[in-house]
């Protein structure tokens, strides 16, 4: 079965929005409420509330003077808020996520809609209260509607995203075809090697086009009286500049993974420490700014479509001190050396079209290492290297054939 998710922009009436931001709220209560209980439940007994066990409480908590107010949410938003929670707890004891967390008013407030929504024609049919909400649909929703998540951003705009189920498969995956490395960075955010030529893509730095203004709203905000009107306002305007921000370098990674993927079959990337790399204080704005992580999801998803592979490499493999030509590799090379010489050959580097080009070589080797088919053109594989190996045999050319590793 396929799955796919839209997001569409949402107008609800202002009777509406009051009934949004009611169901907002029961929602959070009811997951704070759950989370504090599965917590406690668990300090005495050693053991957490399961789904089943936090619906029961729910027929209680909507007949108590104090919670009538959670019978006025649709029952469905409410159960779906304790799979969520679930979930959350499942992922943090497979070691994928944190510890679930309190939510809070003053962020992102979203609902969840399991089943009984209809998608029409300029129109969203949610069921109880809610209703109908005009909405903009900018593609057709295919195959059966799952689940329907409702959102309000902080800049006070709804939207919903949809996920359907349809029949079929996604394309097997095929390595033949062209292969390119991807060398990712702060000075061109990416550098692209096909081992025939080197590509450079600038860095946009969506963040700093838009300081000056963010800063001039931040401190308007800072001078506003905590909990009024105006602070409120002003809250709303530094909303929309993060916002357009975020849609602008989104636009970006979508356009260029897009472009990536439309002209290679295997994209070999580096597995890079994002929450690594942060802690230099020197560059943390920049590299949150940058969003290789993003990239890297956007790439991976569409390659799946596609039927292509995404190969990610070692972040310890060295990639900028490894020569292409000769594979002699070097002991230093600091951040702000953009060119060096191999001292084995004389050959002159540009730091970063060097990496992409052994990034796409060791892409190619561990993927004829698993036994994969690969078709490439042009460049070289270079043998296995670890951190500190050597050079153990000769490269194997790739140019215009189809290697098959034997096993």
């Amino acid at each position: 079965m396929l799955h796919k998710a839209v997001k569409i922009r949402l107008y609800p009436t202002e009777e509406q929005q009051i009934l949004l931001s009611q169901h907002f709220g029961c929602a959070r209560w009811w997951w704070n409420y759950a989370l504090c209980k599965s917590i406690e439940t668990y300090k005495e007994t050693g053991k957490s509330l399961g789904q089943s066990a936090l619906n029961a409480l729910l027929p209680k908590l909507k007949k108590e003077t104090e919670t009538l107010w959670l019978s006025e949410c649709y029952s469905q938003v409410l159960q779906a808020t304790t799979l969520n929670l679930t979930t959350a707890y499942k992922n943090f004891f497979a070691g994928s996520a944190r510890f679930p967390r309190y939510k809070s008013k003053h962020r992102k407030q979203s609902i969840q809609y399991p089943q009984n929504v209809k998608v029409l024609e300029g129109i969203v049919q949610l069921p109880g209260k809610v209703g109908q909400i005009k909405a903009k649909l900018h593609r057709s929703i295919e195959g059966t509607i799952k689940t329907v998540t409702i959102s309000r951003d902080p800049s006070d705009k709804y939207f919903a995203s949809i996920i359907t189920e349809s029949e079929g498969e996604n394309p097997a995956v095929s390595t033949e075809g062209k292969v390119i490395g991807i060398d990712l960075g702060l000075t061109h955010f990416a550098i692209a090697s096909d081992g025939c030529k080197i590509s450079k893509y600038d860095n946009p730095r969506h963040l700093a086009k838009h300081e000056k203004n963010l800063k001039h709203k931040q401190q308007k905000l800072a001078k506003k009286q905590k909990e009024s009107n105006s602070r409120s306002k002003a809250k709303k305007t530094v909303a929309k500049v993060y916002e357009r921000v975020a849609n602008s370098r989104q636009d970006f990674l979508h356009k260029l993974s897009r472009k990536l993927v439309n002209e290679n079959q295997v994209v070999v990337v580096e597995n890079l420490n994002v929450k690594g790399m942060v802690r230099n204080h020197n560059l943390a704005k920049a590299i949150s700014d940058v969003g290789w992580g993003t990239f890297t999801n956007f790439l991976g998803y569409k390659l799946e479509k596609k039927g292509g592979k995404l190969v990610e490499i070692d972040r310890w493999f060295p990639s900028s001190k490894l020569c292409s030509n000769c594979y002699c590799q070097i002991d230093k090379l600091p951040l702000n050396m953009r060119e060096w010489t191999c001292p084995h050959c004389g050959t002159r580097h540009d730091r970063d079209g060097n990496a992409a080009t052994n990034i796409r070589a060791e892409g190619i080797r561990m993927l004829q290492t698993d036994g994969t088919a690969v078709s490439t053109v042009g460049g070289e594989v270079r043998p296995r290297l670890g951190r500190k190996s050597v050079l153990r045999h000769s490269p194997v050319s790739t140019e215009a054939h189809t290697i098959i590793a034997s096993i």
